[in-house]
């Protein structure tokens, strides 16, 4: 079936923001559609899987779940290696036994201190397996071995905002060809105090390592693993976890509107007035819409109105412009097909010069006299169109 060649024009009507009530029904609504059909699949699975966690029977409580956004226009000019965050409501990661690397600027000692401190959580400290500054890291782990040793010890990997552009450089595609398990940016530099709402200047003093608390550091590394990761490159559609398949329906509705609102406000150009659609799913589900735009358009300029004068003078422009690219081959002469080519010439292979038919210009003169006028015809009847 043919496009439709109808378009819907831009109104100039503020765009509504995503309604809660449709956001927990959405989520309802898949969490029990994963459910059937995860029963399903274990019904008419061949062989039962006897590792299977009795508890876990309407299927694995730490499958994802994603809110899609689809854009009218790319959500970036190029791929960014940094991922952004979105603190959530309701963390992401709280698994006890996750292993976290932290990569900070130098002095390494500094930071291992401050992880050691009493005044950082235990619980937190067992997680941070592993502090190494940016200096020690390019010498320790060259080799391609040496980097997926280290990919492979740990969960998570946070960087300092200072040498997080640096990171690439040094960790190499081992890294950064997935989403996997880039490293996180966190801000782990002293907090400049305002005074009347503007921020003193930091005295340098090059004895005392430009750091913040033990406390700080904890609350940092907290938000920045149990938050929503955000992979900006050039496309129209981006896709955020936002919970998994074992949390209630009320949780991830809240996780939505958080991401679904931050993500708009603070990594989409054009904010609400570039967003087309956002929907929910889970990996191997359709995706349910939750917002849906009803501008098909981002400006006013990119559309017309079928049948007006301005599409008229378009359709009009594009005829000449298929005239003014053809060549018009009657008259000349068809080529000679082309003659395989032999050890040795011959007297008799040689084409006689003179016996070959002269071209006749005049006609082709008088096509090409009579198609300049044709166009210039059509080109006054389109001005005349937009004129009107």
């Amino acid at each position: 079936m043919a496009p439709s060649k109808s378009v819907t024009l831009r109104s100039e009507t503020a765009v509504s923001l995503v309604d809660p009530d449709q956001s927990l029904k959405a989520s309802k609504a898949l969490l029990a559609h994963m459910k059937k059909a995860s029963k399903e699949k274990a019904a008419n699975a061949e062989k039962k899987d006897l590792l299977a966690d009795p508890e876990d029977e309407e299927g694995s409580k730490e499958t994802p779940i994603w809110l899609t956004l689809t854009t009218k226009r790319h959500i970036s000019d190029s791929r960014s290696l940094k991922p952004g965050k979105i603190v959530l409501p309701h963390s992401l990661n709280t698994d006890p036994e996750i292993g976290i690397c932290l990569i900070t600027a130098e002095p390494q000692r500094h930071y291992k201190n401050l992880v050691a401190s009493d005044d950082f959580p235990a619980d937190l400290r067992k997680r941070v397996t592993r502090v190494i500054d940016v200096g020690k890291l390019k010498a320790k782990f060259k080799t391609f071995e040496a980097q997926r040793k280290l990919f492979a010890e740990h969960d998570v990997f946070l960087g300092d905002t200072r040498i997080i552009n640096r990171l690439p450089g040094v960790l190499g595609k081992t890294f950064y060809k997935t989403t996997a398990k880039r490293p996180i940016p966190v801000e782990i530099q002293a907090r400049v105090p305002k005074t009347d709402g503007k921020r003193v200047k930091r005295t340098k003093d090059a004895n005392t390592p430009n750091a913040c608390t033990s406390a700080q550091l904890a609350g940092e590394i907290e938000r920045a693993v149990g938050a929503a990761l955000i992979n900006l490159s050039p496309t129209v559609n981006t896709a955020v976890r936002v919970g998994h398949a074992g949390w209630t329906a009320e949780q991830i509705a809240e996780n939505v509107d958080v991401v679904a609102k931050t993500l708009v406000e603070k990594f989409v150009p054009g904010k609400w007035k570039n967003v087309k659609s956002i929907y929910v799913k889970g990996p191997e589900t359709a995706a349910l819409p939750i917002w849906l735009t009803d501008e098909l358009w981002l400006e006013q300029k990119d559309v017309v109105a079928d049948g007006s004068d301005e599409a008229k003078a378009i359709i009009a422009g594009e005829k000449a412009n298929i005239g003014k690219k053809r060549k018009s081959l009657e008259g000349q002469p068809e080529e000679a097909e082309p003659v395989a080519k032999k050890a040795k010439k011959t007297k008799a292979a040689k084409v006689d010069k003179d016996k070959l038919p002269e071209s006749d210009d005049t006609k082709l003169d008088k096509e090409i006299a009579d198609r300049k006028a044709a166009l210039k015809k059509q080109k006054k009847a389109a001005k005349k169109a937009l004129e009107v």
